[in-house]
Parts: C-alpha cells; structure tokens; sequence
C-alpha cells in the first residue's frame, strides 16, 4: 500500500515503511481518514472448571469460546486458568491493555482461593512472602493466609503479581498440600463476586479508564490504591480496608488472623 502510494500523511504520501505515528490524526488510505482505534473494552469472566483459556484444542476438548455468551466483540483472555481452575478471567478487545495488565513489572496482583488436604501451618504459609524456589524455578513473594480448616482440609487465600504456570498449584504441592478447588477471586481490582459461573459482564469505561490511569503511574498496586477506581464493574472499593471476600458457596466470610490485611 506503501510502495503504491496508497498512504498519506497531510496529504502528503508516505514513501517508507519505517514512518514513526505519534497519532492517527491526519493519516488517509486512498483519501480517506483512518478512523482512531475504538476504546478499549475489558470483560468479566466467570470461567467454570473443565474448560481451556485457549481458542481450540487438537484434542476437541471444550474451551471458553465454544461457551461464552452471544453478542460479544472478539475478545482475548488476560493470562489463562488452568483446565481444572475456575473463577475470575478477565477478557479484554485491546492487545495492549491485555499486556499491560499481564507483565509481572506491572505488579497487578491475582487473588485465589484454594481448598486443599494436608498439614500446614500458617507460619509456614507466611514463609512464602519471601518466595520459593522449586525444582529450579524462583516464585516471587506469596502472601498466603490460612482461612479456616476442617481436619486436614483447609481454605487458603493467595495473593501474587507474577502468575506463572501453574504457581498456585505447584507452590502448595511443594508444602506438601493436595489442591482439590482451586478459585481465582481477583484480578487487580477486579473481583469476581457474585457473578454466576459462565456468565459475564463488562466492566464500566470510567473504572477502566482510571484503572490505566493508576496502572501508567504507579510501580505497585499497593501504591495506587488510592487511584483506583470505585464501584461498579466488579471493581474493588478504593482506599479502604480490604475486607474478607464471600465464601463460593455464599456462606459467611471466613475470620482473617488479626492484624492481617
């Protein structure tokens, strides 16, 4: 298109291909103006087990697209859930915000809950803040809290900002635990709450727009706490105290350990 003089830039053709935009303003094909990308759109998932964050599998296994709603735009996963993993997957129609939101130098923090069999103690879960190494690979820092326990059976919040393969997993394996649900429950801000198991919602413009506003100028969610946005959405308060989320089955909120965020 290039190379047949098809591309303009105020009105004035573009003969390389190596041309720097800072914007689209001004830039025509065959005499028409390109029109500005469309907003970025981000998306709530309530992703059920037994399904893969991939668009097709050579085994015909199913997979999220074969069940998410009619009527939404094409649309990517941020990150991925494992097969057997369920709860919160973000979606999102921008490759930039899907990376941005991705990058471990961006610090978005996952929350998951985890419901496993074994002994551990909460002594030995709050060792993970200084990470872990396994089998070669270093986990970063884990803030881990035991929410309660029925025998061997225990209910345990995690909250990470690198996601790799399998962590959640293969960190409690390493203590010694036998993961039989595994939840993720936020993603940054954005929780999964009371959204129905497959269903989904958009997230309101105005809460994304200040969320990248938070994430662009700050190193930390932590840091930005206070930036980011309220309400709606399944947006997570700001500035407040974080308090315990429901159990799945909409049961009371488990007691945290005092002095414990």
């Amino acid at each position: 298109m290039i190379a047949e003089g098809r591309i303009a830039v105020d009105g004035v053709a573009v003969d390389k291909p190596g041309t720097v935009l800072t914007s689209l303003h001004g830039v025509t094909v065959d005499g028409k103006p390109v029109r500005a990308p469309a907003p970025a759109r981000l998306f709530r998932y309530h992703k059920p087990a037994g399904l893969l964050t991939t668009e097709r599998d050579p085994r015909g296994r199913p997979t999220i697209y074969d069940r998410l709603p009619q009527g939404l735009p094409r649309v990517m996963p941020v990150g991925r859930l494992d097969l057997n993993t369920e709860g919160l997957l973000l979606l999102t129609t921008d490759g930039e915000l899907k990376r941005q939101l991705e990058l471990p130098s961006s610090k978005v923090e996952r929350t998951y809950r985890a419901r496993a069999f074994g002994d551990v103690t909460q002594d030995r879960l709050e060792s993970l803040i200084q990470g872990v190494e396994i089998d070669g690979m270093r986990y970063g820092p884990i803030d881990a809290n035991m929410e309660r326990r029925t025998g061997r059976n225990v209910w345990i919040e995690m909250r990470l900002t690198e996601g790799k393969n399998r962590e959640v997993r293969r960190v409690l394996e390493h203590l010694g635990l036998q993961v039989s649900r595994l939840i993720r429950i936020a993603y940054g801000p954005f929780v999964l709450a009371d959204l129905p198991a497959g269903a989904v919602d958009e997230v309101r413009q105005h809460d994304l727009v200040l969320f990248r506003k938070a994430l662009s100028s700050s190193p930390s969610p932590r840091d930005g706490e206070g930036d980011q946005p309220r309400g709606g959405g399944g947006v997570r308060g700001a500035g407040r105290r974080r308090s315990p989320l429901p159990h799945p089955s909409g049961g009371p909120p488990p007691r945290r350990k005092p002095g414990r965020n």
